[in-house]
């Protein structure tokens, strides 16, 4: 998901920050989707968990993502109630092909097959 560049002269947050940025804004993370929590991101880069706090903290002033206490922090749903709806409709989707043992592959197949029989 983030990859970091020791040779950047970009701080580490402020990389952490940008990529996650461009994740949201080219719908790659959806509205409610979760984030790794700080703790997780930082020690799968090798970072301090401030410099992954920091990055969360911008992009919840800039309201990118949203932190709740419970919940953890999540991409801001920004009101677009038909893409979250669409993405929590794709999660059961594929929980429910994964219980059946239907492979990703086959899924996408079906999908595709069913958009043509509409």
């Amino acid at each position: 998901m983030i990859v970091l560049d020791d040779t950047s002269p970009t701080p580490p947050y402020e990389q952490i920050r940008l990529q996650l940025r461009a994740q949201i804004l080219e719908g790659e993370l959806l509205g409610g989707m979760r984030l790794p929590t700080v703790r997780r991101l930082a020690a799968d880069l090798g970072v301090a968990t401030n410099t992954v706090g920091r990055a969360y903290k911008e992009l919840e002033a800039a309201g990118l993502v949203v932190t709740r206490r419970r919940a953890g922090t999540v991409v801001a749903t920004d009101g677009d109630d038909v893409r979250e709806r669409a993405h929590h409709a794709a999660i059961a989707f594929v929980q429910g092909m994964s219980a059946l043992g239907v492979s990703s592959a086959e899924a996408v197949r079906l999908v595709k097959a069913a958009y043509q029989d509409q």
